[in-house]
């Protein structure tokens, strides 16, 4: 059975899949904050401006997936190992780490290789 943590995680990556940007956002707290490492500074701050990067970046692909090819779960944290297909000319892998707080997703850490 997964952990609520889990649950919240799960439930954004079926809505991602989806392009349900409705259903994405809900699993977010208002005051979220993305962040591209290196960067120690989020590149994406609240609940509109995600909103707003996935509506005109993401969902608007048609062949946007990603693929869980591994996940960690810790307490609150939970860390993907991801295949992202339909972004670029290739599909690349990611890892993703979420915290969630209060059954939403507070921040997300985005590791890219490339």
């Amino acid at each position: 059975m997964a952990s609520p943590a889990e649950a919240v995680v799960q439930r954004q990556l079926e809505a991602y899949n989806a392009r349900d940007l409705e259903r994405f956002l809900a699993e977010f707290a208002d005051d979220i904050r993305l962040y591209r490492t290196p960067s120690t500074e989020p590149v994406i701050t609240g609940k509109q401006a995600l909103a707003d990067f996935y509506a005109k970046e993401r969902f608007s692909r048609p062949a946007l997936h990603a693929e869980v090819l591994n996940r960690m779960v810790l307490g609150n944290k939970v860390v993907d190992h991801e295949r992202i297909s339909g972004v670029r000319d290739e599909p690349f892998q990611v890892v993703v780490a979420y915290q969630v707080v209060d059954g939403r997703i507070a921040a997300m850490w985005a590791f890219d290789p490339g």
